[in-house]
This record gives C-alpha cells, sequence and structure tokens, in this order.
C-alpha cells in the first residue's frame, strides 16, 4: 500500500476513533450521573435522556468525517485513489482538528451534562438550563467538525 494512502486512512481512523473514545467516555459519565438519579426516581428516565445522549455527537461528527476521507480516496465508489505522500498528510492534518477537539469536548460535555442531570433531579423544572451549558461545549466539537470539512474540501485529489 503506497504511503500516501496510508496517511490518509490514518487521518480518517483517527477522527472516528477519538471522536467514538471522547463521546464514550461523556456519555459513560452523564450516564452514571444518570443512573444515580434513576435509582431514586425511575421516572425521570425520559427527561434525562438528552442529558446522556449529548456527548454522542462527538463521535457522529468524527464518523461523518471518516466516512468524507473515505468519499474523497474512493472507497465508497470502488476505485481507490492513490495519494501522493504529501496529500496523504494533508488528509491526516485535516482530520485531526475533529478528531483532538471531539475526544477533548465529549469529555468535558460528558462533565458538565452529570453536573446537570444532578441539578435536574433536584429542580426538574430546569431542564433547559443544563442542555444549553451543555450545548456550549459541543460548539467546539462543531468547530473542529467543519474546519475538517473545509479543509478536506480544499485537497484536490
Amino acid at each position: 500500500m503506497e504511503l500516501g494512502l496510508t496517511y490518509a486512512f490514518l487521518g480518517g481512523a483517527l477522527a472516528v476513533i477519538l471522536g467514538g473514545i471522547g463521546s464514550a467516555i461523556g456519555i459513560g459519565l452523564a450516564g452514571q450521573a444518570a443512573s444515580g438519579v434513576m435509582s431514586e426516581d425511575p421516572e425521570k428516565f425520559g427527561s434525562l435522556l438528552l442529558l446522556v445522549a449529548l456527548p454522542g455527537t462527538q463521535g457522529i461528527y468524527g464518523f461523518l468525517s471518516g466516512f468524507l476521507v473515505m468519499l474523497k480516496l474512493g472507497v465508497t465508489a470502488g476505485k481507490l485513489v492513490v495519494p501522493p505522500v504529501h496529500q496523504g498528510l494533508q488528509i491526516l492534518i485535516a482530520c485531526l482538528p475533529v478528531a483532538f477537539a471531539g475526544l477533548v469536548s465529549a469529555i468535558h460535555q460528558g462533565k458538565v451534562c452529570a453536573s446537570g442531570i444532578y441539578m435536574v433531579a433536584k429542580q426538574p423544572k430546569e431542564m433547559t438550563k443544563p442542555l444549553v451549558l451543555g450545548a456550549l461545549v459541543e460548539t467546539y466539537a462543531v468547530l473542529g467538525l467543519l474546519i475538517t470539512i473545509l479543509l478536506l474540501n480544499g485537497i484536490k485529489l
């Protein structure tokens, strides 16, 4: 396999892997908090579900970025494009914003959402406030996704 293709695949893989790791940790943190609250009041499942699921979006962003790399390389069309080394490195570097933003923001979003879950446990009518706080952390994952998309679109194979 050509080195450029290896670098390109590595970029797509890092986007998926790091976004997925961050989301798994973030959902785990929020899920633990929700489980504790629901052990006292199982009826809160519906109101807590969104706060638990919110850190999972970074994994989706990483998956989308990995898929965009596969499209760029022609993997889905069955016509594999083998980029030269410098373009493979460009693809790798283009995937780093979503990979690292997804990893870090999902973990911190999970912590924010876990705190929000404890707040909702004590004040059930205050559901929107912790959602807004969690969405603020999401902003940086979205920015990482956006710059990755823009960078990938700028690479012409």
